[in-house]
Parts: structure tokens; C-alpha cells; sequence
């Protein structure tokens, strides 16, 4: 059975000018469909301009396949303007579950948001943090005195998780990677590689004199007292990637890099 040809297009771009006049030129050229009709949103720009877009599809779910309008463009494909049809066409297909953050604040109320790459958990002031980390309702590491902590998933690891010199995850590995950020006590302590079931909670030691911040993504929760992190198998986000150069294919390249 020939599978079936996708022709309706959305075209979203960042802020930076070149994306700007690239989204003008390819809406023109190819039809710009409103993004609740298309069966693809082209988004152009740069990484956080793609994590903005799975964001933004999150309930509409339309596939997202990206084309570098900004710096680094790990999860975008090369600009080309011609054969765009036909590129997404043969592009392989990633499916991506975010994370789930419930974060508690001092005043004790409840924030909840979604994040691709990671959870971080990150110190307010100039004195380190104290994190209590749990797994699954079991204490597993009493005091943790570090500037953070994040939890990972496998898209994300080749980003602020492996800047903090956590492991680089296979996209289709069913583990987080939890990776401590600077830290001071224990100090040879490296992190951990979680089931992807797993349920992470972080607590809070000395909040008022330590605070910390919780962020999903972009999303930031100030002065948090608990913060608990969970794989949303319920929410499947799809990612287009041009035939030959896969995520699966980028993510190893970037374990031989230099």
C-alpha cells in the first residue's frame, strides 16, 4: 500500500529576521495552510524555536519538521528551499513522550507543566542548594549540595544535561538520565540512568535560606518547597528528520564527537 502523500503545510518562523523572510518565501511558494489543517507544521529558527513549536502542537499534535533559521539547529534539519514537499515526504519519523512537572512552591501551591528536553532544579542565590532525591516514593540520596539537578529525557541529553557531563541517551531508550549540576557533596557523585517510568521527586532542604527554582523547559516555578518529575507516556510528540540523517543518527555522531 503506497502510503499517503502529505502536501498541507504550516509555515511558523522565530523572531530572527533570515527566518522571517525564509517563511515568506516557502509560504509563497509552497501554500500556507493554517496550522490546524496542516499535516505539517515547518517550523524555522533555531533549537528553542523547535522546542517552542512541540509545545505549542502539544494537544494538536501535528508532525513538526524544522529547518535551521537560527545558531546551532541540533534538532533541525539543513535550509534548503527546493523539494521541500518531497524532503518531508521521505523524512524518518521520532516520537518523543515529555516529562511531567509538578512543582510545589513555598506558599504551597501547585505548578504543573510539560518538558522535551529536561527538569531542572536550579539554586536562587549565591549559596548552594540541598536536594533530598527520592525514586519512587524511597530516598535515595539523603543531601545532595550542588548549584542543581535535572532529569533528562533522551532528546534532551545532548543538551544542558550533557553540558553538566551527563550521558547522551539513545532516542529509543526507555531510561532519564537524573545528573546533578556542580556538585558539591558528594562530589564524585556522577547521576544515575532511570527507568522511564520512574518517578523523580525532589525535596527542598533549608528552602527559605537556599532557595531554588524549578524549570520545565522555559517554564520557571520560584522558590520551591518538592518538585516531582514523571515520563508522560500519554503524550506522544512526532519530530521529521531528512532520510540519512535521523535523530537516532545525530544523537550517535555527537557520543564520537570531539
Amino acid at each position: 500500500m503506497t502510503p499517503r502523500r502529505i502536501s498541507r503545510l504550516a509555515f511558523v518562523a522565530s523572531e530572527r529576521p533570515e527566518a522571517q523572510d525564509a517563511r515568506a518565501r516557502l509560504a509563497a511558494r509552497y501554500g500556507d495552510a493554517p496550522a490546524s489543517d496542516a499535516e505539517v507544521i515547518v517550523a524555522l529558527g533555531g533549537d528553542g524555536f523547535m522546542l517552542e513549536t512541540l509545545h505549542a502542537q502539544i494537544k494538536g499534535q501535528p508532525a513538526v519538521y524544522g529547518m535551521n533559521r537560527g545558531s546551532i539547529g541540533f534538532l533541525m534539519n539543513d535550509f534548503n528551499e527546493d523539494d521541500l514537499v518531497e524532503r518531508i515526504n521521505a523524512a524518518q519519523r521520532t516520537i518523543i513522550h515529555p516529562l511531567v512537572m509538578v512543582a510545589i512552591d513555598r506558599n504551597r501551591r501547585q505548578h504543573k507543566a510539560l518538558a522535551i528536553n529536561e527538569v531542572s532544579l536550579l539554586r536562587q542565590t549565591g549559596q548552594t542548594a540541598k536536594l533530598r532525591i527520592s525514586i519512587d516514593g524511597k530516598v535515595r540520596m539523603n543531601e545532595l549540595v550542588c548549584d542543581g539537578a535535572l532529569v533528562a529525557t533522551p532528546a534532551g541529553s545532548t543538551a544542558y544535561n550533557l553540558s553538566a557531563h551527563g550521558p547522551i541517551i539513545p532516542i529509543g531508550a526507555e531510561v532519564m538520565a537524573l545528573t546533578p549540576i556542580s556538585a558539591f557533596r558528594p562530589r564524585r557523585w556522577r547521576g544515575a540512568l532511570l527507568p522511564h517510568d520512574a518517578r523523580v521527586t525532589f525535596e527542598v532542604i533549608e528552602a527559605e535560606k537556599r532557595p531554588v527554582a524549578a524549570v520545565a523547559d522555559a517554564f520557571e516555578v520560584r522558590d520551591v518547597i518538592q518538585v516531582h518529575v514523571s515520563q508522560d507516556r500519554e503524550t506522544s510528540l512526532c519530530m521529521l528528520f531528512d532520510a540519512g540523517r535521523s535523530f537516532e543518527e545525530r544523537v550517535l555522531t555527537e557520543q564520537f564527537s570531539a
